[in-house]
């Protein structure tokens, strides 16, 4: 059914009033992308925020409290997180940051299978919750993908390796330049400093092989702000490790601080917080999409805004939502889907596995600040060829540390005095696996439950498979051994068994091809079958490879956002 036929409060003030060159869906980690871009080139850009506003360093309201100010020391109440089970499983929600993530009896979905959704309704969207972590793909992300029949990505690393420096300069990324073949060098600033025990982990673990090797990690941190940095208002990391409250700093990247107020001083930016998308509006005798159809989140009024161009970056689930929800005349499935596979091959990254350790000694030696990072050691396995009993592979991320103050007591003096003394040191190791994107894994509009704003509830059914737990099985072999090579004891695995979702990584369902048939986007991210709308948030990926994906996804929208930008100025679009 068209979807203007369940709509009769249209507000639409004049279409001229209501018109832009280009419009964001989303305010997030690649819409603030987008807006920088297609504002800098002189594009007066709506962008549509579905929550409230966030103004850098005035709506942190917790960013320098100390835990004694917060009633429950950081915990959140028991009844609250029974209330909120699936945030609450989030590691970086509690009472310090609660604000920025979404409740969930406010936002239902319907879990087909257990999916656990985090969300953050804001302008900066998760911008403001990441864990900042940043690598480029290497050629063998895109080419194995293709090579194991998983994609057939219509990119490789040289199409993206001039926006990935492109993004770097801008965002600020610290890391070393290691020369490795499997995670390329960047456009770096100083990298932080691995401590003591992680640097002798290092040497024991790159001595003890030759195809893996333990790097200092790279994020999204100003150790060094350079001009473009200072000309964006942020200042020096403080390695205060309370990120996700917000950093009045601004030394870590967020659309927030940093992409968003720079497009706003070219004075082309209009930006509409508690806008929520109904749906992109296509014209079938003009054939391309004319605008976005908005639900005002308080009012509940309607109103479309156009444009020639549409940027659809919502957060992966959220963008197929839309553009399922998107129907028309033309396209009664949703925007694009000719081959029925919108919402199809969503993947995600399997964090199930961690390996616990002990390591005795270095009782004499501490560290200054809680650097933003530990150490990463980049996939090893089924690089060059496939060559295990599984698919893909796992990037590994570690960190060594004293455990708080050890003592048997959990009360009384002695245990309170022991909390005052640094006690031994351990190293917790987790994995960051590569999933299989499949056609069961997908996720579909409900055909009779909506939320308030009467937009189709969405249904995950998103889960594991065999290949999931193999390459659980190799991490922990492999993980174990590395540790025991290192001289850690008391080596334990442990199973989270958590459901997709948490990691907070999912992707896929708009995602990208050569093929019309096989896949919805180009390699420009515009839809096959309406080329003015572009999705460049993680629904375009058609594979996850074992790298966090955020610079990726920044890389490839501002790689598209200029592409539009001269395909306008060619009247092609």
């Amino acid at each position: 059914m068209p979807n203007d036929s369940t709509i009769v409060n249209i507000n639409s003030k004049g279409v001229d009033q209501n018109s832009f060159d280009a419009i964001v869906i989303g305010s997030g980690m690649t819409g603030g992308w987008a807006a920088k871009e297609l504002c800098d080139h002189g594009l007066k850009t709506l962008v549509l925020e579905r929550g409230r506003d966030v103004k850098h360093i005035k709506d942190y309201p917790t960013t320098n409290m100390n835990p004694w100010d917060f009633p429950h020391r950081g915990r959140m109440p028991i009844a609250v997180e029974k209330e909120n089970p699936i945030v609450s499983r989030c590691y970086a929600y509690g009472e310090s940051s609660q604000h920025f993530f979404v409740k969930d009896k406010e936002h239902p979905y319907i879990q087909e299978k257990p999916f656990d959704w985090i969300r953050g309704y804001q302008v900066g969207g998760k911008s403001l919750l990441w864990a900042r972590a940043t690598q480029r793909w290497s050629r063998f992300d895109f080419d194995g993908a293709v090579r194991d029949g998983i994609a057939d990505w219509p990119i490789r690393y040289e199409d993206i390796a001039p926006w990935y420096s492109h993004v770097e300069w801008f965002a600020g990324i610290s890391g070393n330049k290691d020369g490795l073949e499997t995670l390329p060098d960047g456009e770096f600033l100083p990298p932080w400093e691995l401590n003591c025990v992680e640097k002798d982990m290092q040497k024991k673990i790159n001595d003890s092989y030759q195809d893996r090797h333990v790097i200092i990690g790279r994020c999204a941190h100003l150790t060094e702000p350079k001009a473009i940095h200072l000309q964006q208002g942020r200042g020096k990391c403080q390695a205060r490790i309370v990120c996700e409250r917000g950093c009045p700093y601004g030394g870590y990247f967020t659309s927030v601080s940093s992409t968003l107020p720079w497009a706003e001083k070219s004075g082309n930016l209009t930006l509409r917080p508690h806008s929520v998308v109904h749906s992109i509006i296509y014209d079938d005798k003009k054939g391309k999409a004319v605008g976005v159809r908005v639900i005002d989140a308080l009012s509940k009024k309607t109103t479309d805004y156009f444009a020639r161009i549409i940027f659809v970056n919502a957060a992966c689930l959220n963008s197929n939502l839309i553009l399922l929800n998107s129907t028309s005349n033309r396209f009664p499935n949703g925007l694009g889907n000719d081959n029925g596979l919108l919402g199809k091959y969503v993947a995600f990254h399997n964090y199930r596995g961690t390996v616990t350790a002990s390591v005795d000694g270095y009782l004499d030696k501490y560290y200054y600040g809680q650097k933003p990072t530990g150490a990463t050691i980049p996939n090893f396995r089924n690089v060059r060829q496939h060559e295990m009993d599984f698919l893909r592979g796992y990037m590994i991320h570690f960190s060594a540390s004293r455990w708080n103050g050890d003592s048997q007591e959990q009360i009384g003096g002695r245990y309170k005095d022991a909390l005052a003394e640094p006690g031994g040191w351990g190293v917790w190791m987790m994995m960051q696996g590569e999933t299989i994107p499949k056609e069961t894994n997908h996720v579909r509009l409900s055909k009779d439950q909506k939320d308030e704003w009467g937009i189709p509830q969405l249904i995950t059914s998103v889960g594991y498979d065999d290949n999931d737990e193999k390459v659980l099985k190799d991490f922990f072999e492999q993980g174990s051994e590395m540790l025991e090579k290192a001289g850690c004891k008391n080596i334990a695995t442990h199973d989270s068994k958590q459901a997709p979702g948490l990691d907070i990584h999912e992707m896929g369902g708009v995602r990208m091809g050569k093929d019309p048939k096989t896949s919805l986007l180009n390699k420009w991210n515009q839809l096959h079958h309406c080329s003015n709308v572009f999705v460049t948030d993680g629904a375009c990926m058609a594979s996850t490879s074992t790298q966090n994906p955020s610079l990726t996804f920044m890389a490839i929208t501002a790689r598209a956002a200029n592409y539009a930008v001269e395909e306008l100025k060619k009247n092609n679009l």
